[in-house]
């Protein structure tokens, strides 16, 4: 389910990899639930081995006043790390607010990682380093915003080879190029994942393909496009990576009404007998083929229209009605999707507090709706029209509440 974490969490920049172990690792940025600025001056990391469960590996990188990680950086913030394995170690790749990058090692994929050293040839040069290592054992290393830089590195895997470097292997201008790429390899081709902001907005993953890790790159399209994801999200910013023979794409949307607060999602892609990438919509389901249809989280809605959005509410992520009109735009919220199996369900539950109205449609029609006034949360139901298979479905709302959960019995 989307997004993949527990509430609350808000991880940012995914760069996902499999590790020896056979667990898949997220590594990204931590921004702090609520509060109106980028990332934090902590990492975190979680694993998993079936995209559904994970587990929280806790802090495992600092930069805050008490425990520098980065010494010599001006500002604790850290935005967008990597990581990797090679001979036995793992190296976590860090960037801070005014183009810092060191790696910090460890020997485990969890760490503890501290007191990075700089990447020499990178280092204060700019943003968002990622890093590679090929079938042959040689890594290479990218990082820029609006031009990419890259480079293969030394043994000591901090060191940039000198004459190596390869300046604007991707650009804004010819591929859209923002920040944050991820590279990976598939047969004997190379994909750059990377922030693009081809539709007016840094809102789309998109990839470029080459045969050697430093290009010459071609643009091959767009990955995924998390607009509608909240009413002001501004950025994307993730990695593909194959677990368990499926390819996944993971990005991150906005929450709380703001361009930050960023929670990391997955959707599997595909591609076709040319190793082109379809682009794939945002869903609630994301690697699981369908939502159950009894108890739903509305946190897990992957596209919002009007003024409606997740915020917090106890200690729990809800969806905020935005009053019903927005620009004249009528708020709803979009699950994808949701398994109805035979239609043998007949009531639509709502965990409501406040006033005002709720319908349940498909592309079909009206399913449902109901009416309320809540002074605290009181769980609402209403009968339905039968409903076959796997569906999406969308809340229509009207008034001022918030919505902690839904299902169908």
């Amino acid at each position: 389910m989307n997004p993949l974490l527990p509430e609350l969490c808000c991880m940012p920049d995914a760069e996902a990899h499999v590790m020896p172990d056979g667990r898949l690792y997220l590594y990204g940025s931590w921004d702090i639930s609520g509060t109106p600025y980028y990332c934090s001056d902590v990492l975190h990391t979680f694993s998993t081995d079936d995209m559904v469960h994970f587990t929280d590996h806790g802090v495992i990188f600092e930069n805050s006043d008490n425990h520098r990680g980065m010494s010599w950086s001006s500002n604790p913030l850290l935005y967008a790390p990597d990581a990797i394995h090679k001979d036995g170690k793992y190296y976590l790749y860090v960037c801070a607010d005014h183009g810092e990058e060191g790696v910090a090692v460890a020997d485990r994929p969890e760490g503890p990682f501290s007191d990075a050293e700089p990447v020499v040839g990178a280092d204060g040069r700019g943003i968002d380093p990622a890093i590679f290592v090929d079938e042959d054992g040689q890594a290479y290393y990218l990082w820029g915003q609006f031009s990419l830089h890259g480079g293969k590195l030394a043994d000591d895997m901090k060191t940039i080879i000198p004459g190596s470097e390869k300046t604007d292997i991707l650009t804004e201008r010819e591929h859209g190029f923002h920040e944050g790429s991820s590279l990976r390899r598939r047969g004997d081709r190379y994909y750059i994942v990377y922030t693009d902001i081809a539709r007016g907005r840094a809102t789309c993953l998109s990839y470029a393909v080459a045969d050697h890790p430093l290009g010459p790159y071609t643009k091959g399209g767009v990955i995924i496009d998390n607009v509608y994801c909240d009413p002001q999200s501004w950025n994307n910013h993730g990695s593909i990576e194959c677990f368990g023979g499926q390819w996944y794409v993971f990005y991150h949307r906005s929450s709380h009404n703001s361009n930050t607060s960023r929670r990391v999602c997955a959707e599997p892609i595909f591609f076709d007998e040319n190793g082109m990438i379809a682009e794939v919509q945002q869903t609630s389901s994301g690697a699981e083929w369908a939502l159950s249809p009894h108890l739903i989280p509305a946190r897990s809605t992957c596209r919002m229209m009007g003024a409606c959005y997740i915020t917090a509410c106890d200690g729990r992520e809800v969806l905020q009605s935005g009053g019903g009109n927005h620009w004249g735009q009528r708020d709803w919220a979009e699950y994808r999707y949701i398994d109805f199996g035979d239609g043998s369900v007949s009531k639509a539950s709502f965990c409501v507090r406040g006033s005002g109205s709720i319908t349940v449609k498909t592309e079909d029609g009206e399913v449902c709706a109901v009416s309320f006034a809540a002074d605290d949360f009181e769980t609402v139901t209403a009968p339905m029209a039968k409903i076959v298979g796997r569906r999406a479905i969308w809340l229509f709302l009207e008034g001022d509440f918030v919505l902690r959960e839904f299902g169908f019995q």
